[in-house]
């Protein structure tokens, strides 16, 4: 590689970590925050908190490489045309297509590593977070075991422990079962344990009341009791595992054994073609937007004010190419043997990239040449 080629590569290297850490850092505060009052809520531990995030970042990083690279493209070539060095370069006699070395090969890097992101580590960090998922959803204890609050363990329940001591005896504890329609039933007792038995985990209340209010006669119905004990495996039922999801399995998978996934996932032919090919479009798009950007700043040559302007039509024209990909998506969903159209977004920024580079290299006539010839001819 030329000197100017790892100069370039290692300046853009530098500022696509940059972006991409700032990007990161805004998408996973924003995510954290939910999940932090979510998990902590539930009474999970910090490093559970700590789990759940580490296996959120490579989604939250595949958002954002695509715009980390096209950020640090835009910010490279505008501090080098500032500062007068690509002038200098073409002056020497590299021309626009020469001057596009390195950055292709820093598209390329964004690809490579946005393509091991979307086809083997985001799926699998999803397929374990919903491991993780099920599994805390199931643990009774951990859901219930929390005092000083108002706990709702599945739809139309309500459990309640004052304080809980460290023999694991519940003290003031108020339970509301409300999932018969018929009926309400909501139970107070002055302590409780939680004890597991051969129908599963079941708790034990002492020295308590039964309240029962029948609908419609809207009857109720008061009951005092010594010890009672009341099997909570119900709560379980909305959380028993679930359905595997698509985005779960590998690109490698899909392609082997589609048919098979298919009747797992209960997805149609038209969503699985789009889940597909989006793996595949996805770090195309990352060359796509660093090539786009690139061209578009180099077209616009050397200026004292700055090339905000061609700033202005590089995002205008990724902005249009995300707006392309939402339109042809539709048609894929509806029409699997459409899947090329989504390609074709992607494509249109590589020809766009090619012919800007094509016209600041004189190989297509400008506005301004075509204005001059046609004078000259009249």
């Amino acid at each position: 590689m030329a000197r100017f080629d790892r100069y370039m590569l290692s300046q853009l290297m530098v500022l696509f970590g940059f972006f991409s850490l700032v990007l990161v850092a805004v998408y996973w505060i924003n995510r954290a925050v939910k999940l932090f009052d979510r998990l902590i809520g539930d009474g999970q531990t910090a490093m559970v908190f700590a789990e759940f995030t580490a296996l959120t970042l490579p989604s939250v990083i595949r958002v954002v490489m695509p715009i980390a690279g096209f950020a640090a493209t835009l910010y490279v070539t505008n501090r080098l045309s500032t500062e007068s060095e690509l002038t200098v370069m073409q002056s020497t006699g590299f021309s626009p297509w020469r001057l596009a070395r390195p950055v292709l090969y820093f598209g390329l890097i964004v690809a490579l590593m946005l393509s091991m992101l979307t086809h083997f580590l985001v799926p699998g960090s999803l397929k374990q977070l919903q491991l993780r998922e099920t599994e805390i959803s199931q643990n009774i204890t951990a859901r219930l075991l929390t005092e000083g609050t108002f706990l709702h363990p599945s739809d139309r329940v309500t459990f309640y422990i004052r304080e809980i001591t460290p023999e694991g005896r519940m003290n003031d504890v108020f339970l509301s079962d409300r999932r018969d329609p018929s009926e309400s039933i909501t139970y107070t007792a002055a302590s409780a344990y939680l004890v597991r038995q051969e129908s599963g985990p079941s708790l034990v209340m002492i020295d308590g009341l039964t309240q029962r209010l029948s609908r419609p006669e809207n009857q109720l119905t008061t009951t005092h009791f010594a010890d009672l004990s009341y099997n909570i495996g119900g709560f379980l039922s909305a959380d028993e595992a679930r359905k595997p999801q698509l985005r779960h399995f590998t690109t490698y998978e899909m392609l082997t054994t589609p048919v098979h996934i298919q009747v797992r996932t209960g997805v149609t032919a038209g969503v699985f073609a789009e889940e597909l090919h989006t793996r595949f479009v996805q770090p195309l798009f990352a060359l796509a937007a660093v090539l786009l950007g690139f061209a578009t700043l180099l077209s616009g040559g050397f200026s004292r004010f700055g090339v905000w302007r061609q700033i202005v039509l590089a995002l205008l024209l990724l902005v249009l190419i995300k707006a392309l990909e939402g339109v042809v998506t539709d048609p894929v969903l509806a029409s699997p043997s459409l899947w090329p159209l989504l390609y074709v977004p992607s494509g249109l920024g590589l020809l766009i990239a090619a012919l800007l580079l094509a016209r600041t290299a004189g190989q297509l006539p400008s506005r301004r040449a075509m204005q001059r010839k046609k004078a000259a001819l009249s």
